[in-house]
């Protein structure tokens, strides 16, 4: 199960490999060679929605802005908030749906299904899905058996990026296992500098913690099982891994700010915090997705210099493999917006993006050379090479009130357990009565 995604992450950023034969011969982050043939669509307007912010919305206008000059159509892009499917439901209601909206989890989009908002994807585009994609990445936009999602952004949350001179100065080698990993915790606390930096302020970061430690330990099958609600919050494995957690979360010091610090700290700043104040920065390692490369951007620090990445550490047999991703999903069906679908699935979209950095596509066709440096190709490589040999985000897949909302489910209990690591048992209740809650079972 560890694959491909278990490598060494640690050479060196800055190579921008756009001489290759297979960067499309061009310097320019939206100029790419046709692939896939879309229908002209003068007069056309479409609106795509999604809570991306920042680089991240910067970057996805440019992708919109090529689709409109090939087809004439206009793209407005729509803010949304957190969580998304509320957002959608107020402006169903208000009869003025977007055309497509970009969903984050699997759940949202079988509840996009369920409340009959979600139009399933025509035959060009689930071509391009054929194409292009794994049959796994495929078969996570369905529901029903029917195609609805189109994943045309994906990440690898199993990433722990450090500072390079912390380890330096402390004399700390990257870890392989879990016991190797507080090894190297308590090297680096040894040093004078706090081991880990944790945006607790944000549940999600501490969900992913959770489906590293259980994925590596309890194995894929049980992750399904939890995944699916199969097996209850109380089954023996959950209380295994929140322990192993507690490890970190509860030692004293090890993490920046301790549980108070940590659950004030927003997962922008958990990045730079561990990337700022020379050789003593508020902690040596902070824990996730690739797309902490766009905050990490934010300091003087380095990609592949003064900061690397290892992979999460084994804490049973296998390093664990988890992978998030969005997902464009057709509200109002049109030629034009299933012509955006089309386009999101090809490798043409996901290239202008990759160029642009902080982001990996699941495109098996984009060139790992658009990528804009070696830490970053290496990333995309290892998703791509993962093949089905992942599991997706397991927050991500349950219903959106158990896994997806600030301040309840998943999120408030995980929240919780930072503050008390001590409460395994208390923890596990509070979840499974949550699960129970969302599932209705």
């Amino acid at each position: 199960m560890a694959g491909a995604l278990a490598l060494s992450l640690t050479a060196c950023g800055g190579d921008d490999s756009k001489g290759n034969d297979d960067s499309k011969g061009s310097s320019s982050p939206s100029a790419t060679t046709a692939t896939v043939t879309l229908p002209r669509l003068n007069g056309a307007t479409l609106e795509v929605a999604a809570v991306w912010t920042g680089a991240e919305q910067a970057n996805f206008k440019k992708v919109l802005a090529e689709f409109e000059k090939r087809t004439g159509a206009k793209v407005k892009f729509v803010p949304a908030q957190d969580p998304i499917i509320n957002f959608l439901g107020s402006k169903i209601a208000g009869g003025k749906p977007p055309d497509i909206a970009m969903l984050p989890q699997p759940g949202a989009i079988k509840q996009a299904v369920d409340k009959g908002w979600a139009k399933p994807i025509g035959a060009e585009g689930q071509a391009e899905l054929g194409e292009n994609y794994s049959q796994g990445w495929q078969d996570i936009g369905k529901v029903g058996g029917k195609q609805y999602g189109v994943y045309y952004k994906a990440a690898n949350k199993s990433l722990i990026w450090y500072n390079t001179k912390v380890f330096e100065n402390a004399g700390a080698a990257e870890p392989k296992t879990w016991d190797e990993l507080l090894t190297t915790a308590q090297t680096v606390y040894d040093s004078g500098v706090t081991p880990f930096s944790v945006g607790g302020a944000d549940g999600w970061t501490l969900t992913d913690w959770f489906e590293n430690v259980y994925l590596s330990q309890a194995g894929p099958e049980k992750y399904d099982q939890l995944a699916q609600h199969k097996i209850k919050w109380t089954d023996p494995s959950v209380k295994d891994a929140l322990t192993a957690l507690a490890q970190i979360w509860g030692k004293k010091d090890y993490v920046a700010g301790g549980a108070k610090g940590a659950l004030q700290t927003e997962f922008p700043e958990s990045v730079t915090q561990a990337f700022t104040g020379g050789d003593q920065p508020k902690a040596g390692m902070v824990f996730e997705g690739d797309f902490a490369q766009v905050n990490i951007g934010q300091t003087k620090a380095k990609v592949g210099t003064d900061a690397k990445v290892f992979p999460f550490p084994a804490v049973g047999g296998d390093s664990p493999v988890v992978s998030g991703g969005d997902a464009a999903v057709i509200l109002k069906d049109s030629e034009a917006a299933q012509a955006l679908a089309t386009f999101l699935a090809s490798p043409d979209a996901a290239t202008i993006q990759a160029k642009l950095g902080g982001y990996l596509s699941p495109n098996k066709n984009v060139p790992n050379s658009a990528y804009p440096n070696a830490v970053q190709q290496k990333m995309a490589k290892a998703l791509i090479d993962a093949g089905d040999d992942f599991r997706f985000d397991m927050s991500d897949q349950a219903p959106q009130a158990f896994g997806g909302t600030p301040g309840k489910g998943e999120w408030k209990a995980l929240q919780d357990f930072l503050k008390n690591p001590a409460d395994v048992a208390g923890t596990q209740a509070r979840l499974e009565a949550d699960a129970a809650k969302a599932y209705g079972n």
